[in-house]
Protein backbone atom coordinates (compact mmCIF):
# COMPACT_ATOMS: atom_id res chain seq x y z
CA UNK A 1 0.00 0.00 0.00
CA UNK A 2 1.09 3.52 -0.70
CA UNK A 3 0.95 6.18 2.02
CA UNK A 4 0.45 9.90 1.47
CA UNK A 5 1.57 12.35 4.16
CA UNK A 6 0.12 15.85 3.72
CA UNK A 7 1.63 18.93 5.36
CA UNK A 8 -0.42 22.13 5.44
CA UNK A 9 1.75 25.24 5.78
CA UNK A 10 1.70 29.01 5.44
CA UNK A 11 4.89 31.02 6.01
CA UNK A 12 6.53 28.16 7.86
CA UNK A 13 10.13 28.58 6.68
CA UNK A 14 11.48 28.47 10.25
CA UNK A 15 9.97 25.04 10.97
CA UNK A 16 9.20 23.21 7.73
CA UNK A 17 12.63 21.54 7.58
CA UNK A 18 11.89 19.50 10.71
CA UNK A 19 8.73 18.07 9.18
CA UNK A 20 10.37 17.45 5.81
CA UNK A 21 13.23 15.56 7.47
CA UNK A 22 10.85 13.54 9.67
CA UNK A 23 8.95 12.23 6.66
CA UNK A 24 12.04 11.77 4.49
CA UNK A 25 13.72 9.55 7.09
CA UNK A 26 10.78 7.13 7.39
CA UNK A 27 11.86 3.59 6.52
CA UNK A 28 8.57 2.90 4.71
CA UNK A 29 9.52 3.49 1.10
CA UNK A 30 6.14 3.47 -0.68
CA UNK A 31 5.46 6.95 0.58
CA UNK A 32 4.77 10.40 -0.84
CA UNK A 33 4.96 13.73 0.98
CA UNK A 34 2.75 16.54 -0.26
CA UNK A 35 3.27 20.11 0.92
CA UNK A 36 -0.01 22.05 0.69
CA UNK A 37 1.21 25.64 0.87
CA UNK A 38 -1.22 28.52 1.18
CA UNK A 39 0.85 31.00 -0.82
CA UNK A 40 3.72 31.61 1.60
CA UNK A 41 5.63 34.87 1.25
CA UNK A 42 8.76 33.57 3.00
CA UNK A 43 11.15 30.81 1.88
CA UNK A 44 8.78 27.91 2.68
CA UNK A 45 8.33 26.82 -0.94
CA UNK A 46 12.03 27.13 -1.78
CA UNK A 47 13.05 25.08 1.27
CA UNK A 48 10.41 22.45 0.59
CA UNK A 49 11.51 22.07 -3.02
CA UNK A 50 15.22 21.81 -2.18
CA UNK A 51 15.27 19.79 1.05
CA UNK A 52 16.18 16.10 0.80
CA UNK A 53 16.75 16.35 -2.92
CA UNK A 54 13.27 17.68 -3.55
CA UNK A 55 11.60 14.53 -2.22
CA UNK A 56 8.39 16.36 -1.29
CA UNK A 57 5.79 17.42 -3.83
CA UNK A 58 4.90 21.09 -3.36
CA UNK A 59 1.53 22.61 -4.25
CA UNK A 60 1.43 26.35 -3.59
CA UNK A 61 -1.69 28.44 -4.10
CA UNK A 62 -3.84 30.73 -1.93
CA UNK A 63 -6.41 28.93 0.21
CA UNK A 64 -9.03 29.88 2.75
CA UNK A 65 -7.39 28.19 5.74
CA UNK A 66 -5.98 24.98 7.11
CA UNK A 67 -8.90 22.73 6.13
CA UNK A 68 -8.94 24.09 2.60
CA UNK A 69 -5.21 23.27 2.52
CA UNK A 70 -5.94 19.75 3.79
CA UNK A 71 -8.41 19.26 0.95
CA UNK A 72 -5.94 20.63 -1.58
CA UNK A 73 -3.40 18.05 -0.47
CA UNK A 74 -5.99 15.28 -0.37
CA UNK A 75 -7.01 15.90 -3.98
CA UNK A 76 -3.37 15.64 -5.06
CA UNK A 77 -2.61 12.53 -2.99
CA UNK A 78 -2.24 9.19 -4.74
CA UNK A 79 -1.81 6.98 -1.67
CA UNK A 80 -4.09 4.21 -0.44
CA UNK A 81 -3.66 5.61 3.09
CA UNK A 82 -3.63 9.32 3.98
CA UNK A 83 -2.27 11.15 7.03
CA UNK A 84 -1.63 14.79 7.97
CA UNK A 85 1.50 16.14 9.63
CA UNK A 86 1.54 19.91 9.89
CA UNK A 87 4.46 22.28 9.61
CA UNK A 88 6.80 21.92 12.59
CA UNK A 89 5.33 18.58 13.67
CA UNK A 90 7.23 15.32 13.33
CA UNK A 91 7.03 11.58 13.86
CA UNK A 92 8.70 10.16 16.95
CA UNK A 93 10.82 7.64 15.05
CA UNK A 94 11.70 6.61 11.47
CA UNK A 95 9.58 3.47 11.79
CA UNK A 96 6.21 5.11 12.52
CA UNK A 97 4.72 4.80 9.03
CA UNK A 98 5.98 1.22 8.65
CA UNK A 99 4.40 0.21 11.92
CA UNK A 100 1.11 1.93 11.16
CA UNK A 101 0.85 0.28 7.75
CA UNK A 102 1.68 -3.11 9.27
CA UNK A 103 -1.02 -2.70 11.93
CA UNK A 104 -3.57 -1.52 9.38
CA UNK A 105 -2.95 -4.61 7.26
CA UNK A 106 -2.67 -7.08 10.14
CA UNK A 107 -5.90 -5.98 11.83
CA UNK A 108 -7.68 -5.16 8.55
CA UNK A 109 -8.90 -1.78 9.78
CA UNK A 110 -9.53 1.52 8.01
CA UNK A 111 -7.96 3.77 10.65
CA UNK A 112 -4.90 3.64 12.90
CA UNK A 113 -3.92 6.27 15.45
CA UNK A 114 -1.96 6.78 18.66
CA UNK A 115 -0.79 9.40 21.15
CA UNK A 116 0.91 12.73 20.52
CA UNK A 117 3.36 14.81 22.53
CA UNK A 118 2.67 18.55 22.68
CA UNK A 119 6.03 20.35 22.91
CA UNK A 120 6.94 23.95 23.57
CA UNK A 121 7.65 26.03 20.50
CA UNK A 122 11.35 26.89 20.49
CA UNK A 123 12.15 24.29 23.15
CA UNK A 124 11.16 20.93 21.76
CA UNK A 125 12.79 18.97 24.56
CA UNK A 126 10.09 20.28 26.90
CA UNK A 127 6.89 18.23 26.63
CA UNK A 128 4.03 20.49 27.70
CA UNK A 129 1.47 17.70 27.75
CA UNK A 130 0.56 14.40 26.15
CA UNK A 131 -2.68 13.76 24.36
CA UNK A 132 -3.75 10.14 24.57
CA UNK A 133 -6.11 8.56 22.07
CA UNK A 134 -6.39 5.40 24.16
CA UNK A 135 -9.91 6.04 25.41
CA UNK A 136 -11.28 7.02 22.02
CA UNK A 137 -14.52 5.48 20.84
CA UNK A 138 -17.22 6.88 18.55
CA UNK A 139 -19.41 7.36 21.62
CA UNK A 140 -16.65 9.35 23.33
CA UNK A 141 -16.88 12.00 20.62
CA UNK A 142 -20.01 13.27 22.35
CA UNK A 143 -17.64 14.30 25.16
CA UNK A 144 -15.20 15.99 22.78
CA UNK A 145 -12.68 13.14 22.54
CA UNK A 146 -11.18 12.40 19.13
CA UNK A 147 -8.04 10.63 17.88
CA UNK A 148 -4.90 12.77 17.93
CA UNK A 149 -5.01 14.17 14.40
CA UNK A 150 -1.23 14.16 13.72
CA UNK A 151 -1.28 10.40 14.36
CA UNK A 152 -4.43 9.55 12.39
CA UNK A 153 -3.91 7.38 9.30
CA UNK A 154 -7.02 6.64 7.22
CA UNK A 155 -7.61 4.56 4.14
CA UNK A 156 -8.56 6.66 1.15
CA UNK A 157 -11.93 4.93 0.93
CA UNK A 158 -12.99 6.67 4.15
CA UNK A 159 -12.61 10.07 2.46
CA UNK A 160 -14.41 8.73 -0.60
CA UNK A 161 -17.28 7.66 1.65
CA UNK A 162 -17.66 10.71 3.92
CA UNK A 163 -16.14 13.53 1.88
CA UNK A 164 -13.45 16.13 2.47
CA UNK A 165 -12.93 18.50 5.40
CA UNK A 166 -15.48 21.30 5.72
CA UNK A 167 -13.41 24.39 4.86
CA UNK A 168 -15.98 26.65 6.54
CA UNK A 169 -14.52 25.65 9.92
CA UNK A 170 -11.53 27.53 11.31
CA UNK A 171 -10.45 25.31 14.22
CA UNK A 172 -12.84 22.35 14.55
CA UNK A 173 -12.93 20.92 11.05
CA UNK A 174 -10.89 17.87 12.02
CA UNK A 175 -13.35 17.05 14.80
CA UNK A 176 -16.33 17.48 12.51
CA UNK A 177 -14.68 15.23 9.94
CA UNK A 178 -14.04 12.55 12.57
CA UNK A 179 -17.72 12.64 13.55
CA UNK A 180 -18.59 11.79 9.95
CA UNK A 181 -15.87 9.14 9.73
CA UNK A 182 -16.31 7.36 13.05
CA UNK A 183 -19.87 8.10 14.18
CA UNK A 184 -21.79 8.32 10.92
CA UNK A 185 -19.74 5.73 9.01
CA UNK A 186 -18.52 3.51 11.89
CA UNK A 187 -14.99 3.32 10.49
CA UNK A 188 -13.01 0.40 11.94
CA UNK A 189 -9.89 1.41 13.86
CA UNK A 190 -6.93 0.27 15.94
CA UNK A 191 -5.04 2.25 18.59
CA UNK A 192 -1.25 2.07 18.92
CA UNK A 193 -0.06 3.10 22.35
CA UNK A 194 3.57 3.89 21.52
CA UNK A 195 6.16 3.41 18.85
CA UNK A 196 8.45 0.62 20.02
CA UNK A 197 7.04 0.74 23.49
CA UNK A 198 8.60 -0.93 26.49
CA UNK A 199 5.87 -2.50 28.58
CA UNK A 200 7.77 -1.79 31.82
CA UNK A 201 8.86 1.79 31.25
CA UNK A 202 7.19 4.70 29.48
CA UNK A 203 9.98 6.60 27.76
CA UNK A 204 10.16 10.28 26.81
CA UNK A 205 9.64 9.15 23.22
CA UNK A 206 6.20 7.63 23.80
CA UNK A 207 3.53 8.27 21.21
CA UNK A 208 3.53 8.40 17.43
CA UNK A 209 4.03 12.10 16.75
CA UNK A 210 5.27 15.33 18.27
CA UNK A 211 3.25 18.50 17.79
CA UNK A 212 4.38 22.08 18.38
CA UNK A 213 2.00 23.85 20.74
CA UNK A 214 -1.60 23.34 19.65
CA UNK A 215 -0.48 23.67 16.05
CA UNK A 216 -2.93 23.14 13.21
CA UNK A 217 -0.95 24.83 10.47
CA UNK A 218 0.67 27.83 12.11
CA UNK A 219 -0.58 31.07 13.66
CA UNK A 220 -1.18 32.68 10.29
CA UNK A 221 -3.07 29.66 9.03
CA UNK A 222 -5.48 29.67 11.96
CA UNK A 223 -6.43 33.25 11.19
CA UNK A 224 -7.27 32.57 7.55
Amino acid sequence: MKASIITAVLNGAKEIDRTLDSVACQDYRNLEHIIADGGSEDATVEISCARNGGAARVISSPDSGVYDAFNKGLRAATGDVVAYLNCGDCYISPSIVSRVMHVMTTYNVDAVFGDVQIVERGKRSRVVRRYSSKRFSPRAMSYGLMPAHPTLFLRRKVYEAVGEFDANYRIAGDFEFCVRAFVCRSTSFHYIRTAGENAHRRSQQSGLAQQVGDNQRNDAGLQA
